[in-house]
């Protein structure tokens, strides 16, 4: 499985929202300042997480965006989603009854891989895990510093996904402030 920079993005700015969405509206420009992630590139991430009712927008001076419920209400595996991002290790299509490998181009011959079920069982745990993350847990971990006994983080200056040093790390194996990605 491969997460995207869509996947990435729409979590790290969904959590950059827990920290100064809860009581005020935030602007993307400042997700955008803040994540050094394109404005534009969120506008449309943003545009999908409205449609799936994660982010409502305040409009009018001092308009922005906030969460549409409680950071504990709000999994990862729900972000991912509501930008289209598939949570799967195959590369068979979903339900689908023809196989990874392709056969003739009407698809009659094709057949599954002798290791689909491995790459299935992989997914659902991911997928599992990442259900079970939630906005909540990971803004708690940011601001006490609780995983790898890193020190806690200004949510300001904070870029969830680079350690201190501005390296990424590994989202899955979690990285020097826990939420690392490559």
């Amino acid at each position: 499985m491969k997460l995207t920079t869509r996947g990435r993005y729409a979590v790290t700015a969904m959590l950059d929202l827990s920290f100064h969405g809860i009581e005020k509206p935030t602007s993307l420009a400042e997700i955008a300042n803040r994540q050094e992630i394109s404005l534009s590139y969120l506008e449309q991430l943003f545009a999908k997480l409205r449609r799936r009712g994660l982010v409502r927008s305040v409009r009018g001076p001092g308009g922005g965006y906030m969460l549409s419920g409680k950071p504990e209400a709000i999994s990862v595996a729900d972000i991912i989603r509501a930008v289209d991002e598939p949570i799967q290790a195959t590369s068979c299509e979903g339900g689908s009854e023809h196989g990874c490998r392709p056969g003739s181009s009407d698809n009659k011959n094709s057949s599954r891989c002798i290791t689909h079920h491995l790459w299935e069982d992989m997914g659902q745990h991911i997928n599992q895990y990442l259900e079970s993350v939630h906005l909540g847990r990971l803004l708690s971990e940011r601001r006490e510093g609780v995983e790898d006994g890193a020190p806690a983080v200004d949510p300001a200056s904070a870029h969830p996904f680079r350690g201190e040093d501005g390296e990424g790390g590994s989202m899955t194996t979690g990285g020097r402030d826990g939420l690392s990605g490559s």
